[in-house]
């Protein structure tokens, strides 16, 4: 879970207790969530650990297994979380993540509406940001689907921020009751533009709506929506490259007139000392994109509700006279 002080604050920096939910790092793409408790036991490669030597070591520590070997304990962070719930649906990632909360302009206090839950990766993110006095009401049509994101948040502590409800939004709209309090409203359904009119019921003047669609002819036709009653309307696919930064090894050759020309970046070979004294080999840092990079995800499309004065002044401007 998020941990949290006396005070119901996240807070990162308090020791591990019985009953935390923690991250057990091996390497960066081999995690699991794993929850405290003093009698049990944890198994991988490294060995066994003990849940019990793991209550009052702060967040971050290197615990180590009965063999010897090791994995960190980590806060599960929305970052983290992201990486290792379960997938009930496609989700959004890091990066699709970080720029909603940027572009919705989402900071403490704010009420924010989301559908569909789904897996709850964004909305766990959209709980910190909102975090300590805001808001976020999700809701998702699928019954099942939407109890299994609340537990989801009681296991990361998120209850108090965040409420899950069963509802068709594309059908049903939202719920009365937010007509003109959200600050923010994000869409992740197959018809977005059907939502987009109780949305811009919710949102208070000046608010912002975004809409996370898998494909063009979605965007196009919320576009279409969108244009009557909202502003700033513009689409962005987010791709993200990563990079490998490791230490290889080069090797020089002599060249005619005595000077060397350096090979390419090649493995590390176990050489005599004798042996690199005369060939010249160096160590040197190399860099190269990842083999394996995450493609199109889906595109964002925002829109800013209209001032209501600037709408009126238009609608005069626009009036025969």
């Amino acid at each position: 879970m998020l941990p949290t002080d006396d005070l119901k604050k996240i807070s990162f920096t308090r020791s591990i207790r019985d009953g935390d939910l923690v991250i057990v790092y091996e390497r960066h793409d081999v995690m699991k969530a794993v929850k405290v408790c003093e009698s049990s036991t944890f198994q991988n490669r490294f060995g066994m650990f003990k849940h019990s030597d793991w209550i009052g070591k702060p967040f971050g520590s290197k615990v180590l297994s009965n063999k010897g070997g090791f994995v960190y304990l980590l806060a599960p962070t929305p970052e983290l979380w992201t990486l290792v719930l379960s997938h009930r649906t496609q989700i959004l990632y890091i990066a699709d993540i970080s720029f909603v909360i940027m572009f919705l302009e989402i900071v403490p206090g704010c009420l924010i509406l989301e559908s569909g839950t789904g897996s709850g990766s964004l909305t766990t993110s959209l709980a910190r940001a909102v975090a300590p006095t805001g808001h976020v009401y999700t809701f998702d049509f699928h019954e099942q689907r939407a109890a299994s994101a609340r537990e989801d948040f009681e296991k990361t502590g998120l209850t108090s921020l965040v409420t899950v409800g069963v509802r068709d939004v594309q059908g049903q709209g939202f719920p009365e009751e937010f007509v003109g309090l959200a600050d923010s409203v994000f869409l992740d359904l197959p018809q977005p533009w059907l939502a987009i009119p109780s949305a811009e019921r919710m949102l208070k003047q000046d608010g912002v709506l975004c809409s996370f669609s898998p494909c063009i002819e979605q965007v196009q036709r919320s576009a279409e929506t969108l244009r009557s009653k909202f502003t700033d309307i513009r689409t962005f696919e987010v791709l993200l490259r990563t990079y490998e930064v490791r230490e290889g090894k080069t090797e020089s050759s002599q060249v005619e007139g005595g000077g060397s020309v350096e090979l390419p970046p090649c493995k590390k070979r176990v050489r005599s000392k004798e042996a690199n004294d005369t060939n010249g080999d160096s160590s040197t840092v190399m860099v190269r994109p990842c083999s394996e990079a995450r493609g199109h995800t889906g595109y964002l499309t925002f829109a800013r509700l209209r001032c209501l004065v600037v709408y009126v002044e238009r609608l005069l401007k626009d009036k025969p006279t």
